[in-house]
């Protein structure tokens, strides 16, 4: 990770705030399950939810994650920053200001290995309901995912999922 010493105010990862992951699979439009794997901000940086938003919208700038609809399939970029090990019933991702081990249920597991790849949101739209280490709703992740101002303004990528090699 690099840092500029001109920058004014907290670092990036700092104004971000509380960063959430949350996966899901359910069927894509033929029919066969797609994983999905969300990043949130909670939206309590220090600076507010705003500013919030404006961090996660720099860092995916920084990463080269486009915002806003296109989809960047990862298998096919020329850089990557952006890692998924699924293993042992967890998914890792790995990428800059970001690093987290988050459980999956087997259908999300099953459906990762049989596409190859998992369907990564980075929504830079603060989800201050949810909170961290409760549990959230199917309504509540419906509520929030499928919200055309959250998809509008996160980043889309497939993201190739990786494993131990044994």
């Amino acid at each position: 990770m690099s840092q500029t010493n001109t920058a004014a105010g907290p670092p990036l990862q700092s104004r971000m705030g509380t960063l959430m992951v949350i996966p899901w699979a359910g069927a894509d439009d033929d029919g066969v399950d797609m994983p999905f794997l969300m990043a949130y901000s909670l939206g309590d940086g220090p600076a507010g939810p705003e500013a919030g938003q404006e961090a996660v919208l720099a860092a995916a700038a920084e990463v080269g994650l486009p915002v806003g609809g296109a989809i960047l399939d990862l298998a096919e970029a020329q850089r990557n920053d952006v890692r998924l090990l699924v293993e042992a019933g967890k998914a890792v991702l790995t990428m800059p200001y970001l690093k987290v081990t988050c459980p999956v249920p087997e259908q999300w597991t099953a459906a990762a290995r049989a596409r190859g790849s998992v369907y990564f949101i980075l929504a830079s739209r603060p989800w201050p309901g949810a909170v961290a280490g409760a549990p959230v709703s199917e309504e509540q992740l419906r509520a929030f995912a499928s919200d055309e101002s959250v998809l509008r303004t996160a980043a889309h990528v497939l993201v190739p999922v990786g494993s131990i090699r044994r």
